[in-house]
């Protein structure tokens, strides 16, 4: 007999929709079909689709030593609201950013205690940390994140090209990837003035392609795994493609905030939008919902950046702290906007990011894979509210947008995080390894 039977509930894999039951045993999907065996507990899902929960591998959650701006526990309770069930966790905004094996302790320490989802750790990789990279893959880090332009952080610093290229032998070395935020410093200007257009204007789409561009072609000499984080233009999307088609091992991951607003929307939302790379032309928008349509952009994450709202102020747009506080929608956004299957979202925010991450169990259902379930009424339709977001500070760009989608039920290895669209008290989540 098994734990627990997900019963008639419309399943969505990321090949497939249809009704199924579900079958969890020791945390692990057993069997999946209609009309299975009897278990311990039953969850009746019918009218509700059934994904696997959503994995997020871009998230800023800030803790230790931002927890006025993010901690774990909220942003990993804002992420299992919108239908996810692990994230993994860049090396900055805390402090101290996660360049070397005390501070991923420290990190790993304030997970482990208060995450309500599974979650993985980035490190990073700064000028003068390269020989800290081992142990922090040793300690378990996924990867490795770098800046190619100033992160905005005196504690984090850009890596110029030696650094980046030895890195990247180093990571290949590990058999790790590299994650690169690619704008070009060298085509970043100083802004105009003071408005969001000045801010738009000095940071153009051509930075990001020429960092692109360099990226891949130092990973292709080193043979390091790339992942370009955030993607913004088109133009590098397509790069990416024609690269990764060329032989190239590298990846491209964009966010909501790209697919939603243009550049005219920047002055009308404030500090609240801004980020870096900035947002880009209305066709730019357009065509970057077709290459995830056609399949050759491959995952959508949030880039969950947030700030105190006091940041996100002032009259000088230049000052304003840059980040999209963002990650307990994306899913729904996603869904809202009604241009992309079903399968193909939740390959784009689960299976794509599992499979390119290593995460053999994780990503999809099926027989084998961890029981990480999101139970959703999409006939439910509504708009982002402040009062709903569970984030430290209850605010968000995507205040007042369309959203589809009513999580019911989140489950992480079987374990109910979320139930009747609330959380549950005492959830916790575990440090997540690479595995193939």
């Amino acid at each position: 007999m098994s734990d627990v039977v997900i019963r008639g509930g419309t399943v969505v894999t990321s090949s497939s929709v249809g009704l199924a039951d579900i079958a969890v045993d020791g945390g692990r999907i057993t069997a999946v079909g209609m009309n299975l065996d009897e278990a311990e507990q039953e969850v009746d899902a019918s009218g509700l689709h059934v994904f696997a929960g959503g994995i997020d591998s871009h998230v800023h959650f800030n803790e230790p030593g931002h927890t006025d701006w993010e901690t774990i526990a909220t942003g990993s309770s804002a992420l299992a609201a919108g239908g996810y069930t692990s994230f993994v966790d860049m090396p900055l905004n805390s402090l101290p950013v996660t360049i070397d094996g005390p501070a991923f302790d420290r990190k790993l320490a304030a997970a482990q205690a208060s995450s309500r989802l599974d979650f993985g750790l980035w490190g990073g990789l700064v000028p003068g940390n390269l020989d800290r990279l081992e142990e922090l893959h040793s300690r378990g880090a996924l990867g490795f994140k770098a800046f190619m332009c100033p992160s905005g952080l005196d504690e984090f610093p850009a890596s110029d090209e030696q650094t980046l290229r030895e890195g990247m032998k180093r990571i290949a070395e590990l058999d790790s990837i590299l994650l690169v935020h690619a704008e070009d410093p060298a085509a970043i200007t100083n802004p105009k003035g003071p408005t969001a257009r000045d801010f738009i204007d000095s940071r153009p789409w051509e930075a990001e392609l020429s960092a692109v561009h360099d990226a891949i072609r130092w990973a292709r000499e080193s043979g390091c795994r790339l992942h370009i984080v955030h993607v913004s233009s088109i133009q590098s999307a397509a790069l990416i493609r024609e690269q990764r088609e060329q032989g190239a091992d590298v990846s491209g991951e964009t966010c909501p905030h790209y697919l939603i607003y243009d550049e005219d929307d920047l002055e009308k939302l404030g500090g609240a939008g801004k980020c870096a790379p900035p947002f880009r032309t209305a066709r730019n928008v357009d065509e970057m919902w077709s290459a995830l349509a056609e399949g050759w952009l491959e995952m959508v994450v949030s880039d969950h950046s947030p700030s105190t709202p006091e940041l996100k102020r002032g009259n000088d747009f230049n000052k304003i702290w840059g980040g999209i506080s963002g990650c307990q929608s994306t899913r729904q956004l996603l869904l809202a906007k009604n241009r992309l299957e079903l399968p193909l979202i939740a390959a784009l925010t689960s299976a794509n990011i599992a499979k390119r991450l290593g995460l053999q169990h994780k990503g999809e259902i099926g027989p084998g894979f961890d029981a990480d379930l999101w139970l959703v009424d999409l006939e439910h339709k509504d708009v982002v509210r402040r009062e709903d977001l569970l984030y430290r500070n209850q605010f968000s760009a995507h205040e007042g947008q369309p959203i589809h989608g009513r999580t019911v039920t989140v489950m992480v290895r079987g374990q109910t995080v979320i139930a009747d669209g609330h959380v549950v008290a005492g959830s916790r989540g575990r440090l997540i390894r690479r595995t193939a």
